[in-house]
Order: C-alpha cells, then structure tokens, then sequence
C-alpha cells in the first residue's frame, strides 16, 4: 500500500487496493456491510449492507448507498461525492476498476452496475457503461 500511497508505484502496479467487510453488525464491530477500491487520490464504497447468512452478522432497514470520496481534497472523507456531477467520470471509472478487481478475486458484487449507472443518468449525470457482471442481487445509489 505504501508506494500507492507515496505516489511511487511501478507503471505495472494497478495502484488499486480493494477491500471488502462481510460481518454487518456483528457484535463486536457493529460496521456495516461494504466493499470498495482505493487508488492514490480516490476511494469508491458501497455500503451493500445485508448479512449475506453470514454467522454472527445481523440484519437492519439501513438501505445501500454508495460513496466516492477525492481523499486529496477531502482527507476526512467529510464530503460524499457518488452524486456529484462534477465527480461522474471518476465513479464510472471507480465502478469500473471495483468491477474488474472483484471478478478477478472471484467476489460476487452486490451490485448490478448498469442499473447503477442508468439511475445516475436519469439524474442528470453523464455515466456511459458497456457491460455489467450478471448477477440477482440488489443495487443502489445514495439520495442526493
């Protein structure tokens, strides 16, 4: 993570680190349930937020949202921009890379990023997706 970080990765380094927290609301942590990707300015999560069956996870009403957060001009991660605008291209190209990382690991998405992308269009944004991984689970984008 360092070299991401301090700007110094090789040109055959992704500079792309992916996460993923399974346990929604377990007793110990009560974090909810969320994957995403993070190179060296940006960082894309979606809060999915269903315990998936797992043992010592727990539901709740909390809906799934997404998150896109520029960590240079928003080190505190104060500013949620997936509906900005302004940030469009770069939660397309976030989505994107989250898409690829997660068939390569073999993750299942939670997702449906065409849907995705066609309700951030119908609000205005310009996203433009080719393909989305076929899977039934639900997707959302947070309210603005």
């Amino acid at each position: 993570m360092r070299p991401i970080f301090d700007r110094t990765a090789d040109d055959g380094d992704t500079g792309l680190a992916y996460h993923r927290y399974w346990m929604h609301k377990d007793e110990f942590h009560n974090a909810f349930a969320h994957y995403g990707v993070r190179d060296a300015r940006y960082k894309l999560i979606y809060w999915y937020n269903d315990p998936l069956g797992q043992l010592g996870a727990f539901s709740g009403v909390e809906p799934p949202e997404w998150e896109l957060f520029d960590c240079e001009k928003d080190p505190f991660e104060l500013h949620n921009r997936a509906n900005d605008p302004a940030y469009s291209e770069i939660f397309e190209e976030l989505l994107a890379k989250l898409d690829a990382r997660m068939a390569e690991i073999g993750d299942t998405p939670e997702h449906r990023s065409a849907e995705v992308l066609a309700g951030l269009r119908s609000r205005g944004l310009s996203l433009d997706m080719q393909s989305d991984q076929a899977n039934d689970r639900r997707w959302a984008i947070a309210a603005p």
